[in-house]
């Protein structure tokens, strides 16, 4: 019998946070398992952070992360575009903004709805992701209409296909009186807003659970194509 315990995530992006600086609570982090970076931060943030709690990073940049090519963050782990594995967790990444002035880190819907195109036979015979890691929000959930800050529709499609546990992301500055204001749930997906930080948890008899459940759904789908044939 598997022994299922709970992941503990620590999620920041954007801002740098003096709780997480040089004098860092290890009482109250200390138990993390994960980091994640949703961009626009210092690299050198990054690799304090790594330094100080002694675990693995996952990061995607931001449109203003333009260090990160000569400098990237020591120790840490560039998402975008790529699957990785971590305690069985599938974790996804895609960087970057909408297009609006033709810097570095920024791409057109278009040009995004490719990326996530040439993901899908990966996704498929990986069978699909348990979280993913934008910049930039989905379209019509925390965004906002200023052309930088508008999210991707392709986003809101890859969510309703894979339906993953946690969407991440960061770009949308906003103050919160309470943590669940950070949460918009769509369908099985908690979209979350990471800005500052946020710890989260993935139960993981739970997630596999809902793995069987979407495999489940996946071959029902695939019987019902070979019915229509």
């Amino acid at each position: 019998m598997p022994v299922w315990g709970k992941m503990k995530i620590l999620s920041i992006s954007d801002c740098v946070d003096p709780i997480l600086g040089d004098s860092i609570d290890r009482e109250r982090f200390g138990d993390v398992d994960l980091a994640i970076s949703c961009g626009d931060l210092p690299p050198e943030y990054l690799t304090g952070l790594v330094d100080a709690l002694n675990i693995p990073l996952f990061y995607v940049r931001g449109n203003h992360d333009i260090r990160y090519r000569t400098s990237p963050p020591r120790g840490c782990v560039n998402l975008h575009r790529r699957v990785r594995l971590f305690r069985g967790v599938r974790f996804l990444g895609l960087e970057g903004s909408r297009w609006y002035n033709g810097g570095p880190v920024q791409y057109t819907e278009q040009e995004m709805r490719s990326f996530v195109r040439r993901l899908r036979p990966g996704l498929w015979f990986g069978k699909g992701v348990d979280v993913i890691v934008t910049h930039a929000p989905p379209r019509g959930i925390h965004d906002e209409e200023d052309p930088c800050h508008r999210g991707f529709m392709s986003f809101c499609q890859l969510i309703d296909r894979y339906r993953p546990i946690y969407f991440l992301h960061g770009h949308i500055h906003r103050t919160f009186e309470h943590p669940s204001q950070r949460f918009t749930q769509r369908g099985r997906t908690k979209v979350v807003n990471c800005y500052g930080h946020i710890l989260l948890e993935i139960d993981e008899e739970a997630l596999a659970g809902a793995r069987r459940q979407a495999g489940l759904s996946r071959l029902r789908f695939r019987r019902r194509r070979q019915i229509l044939r």
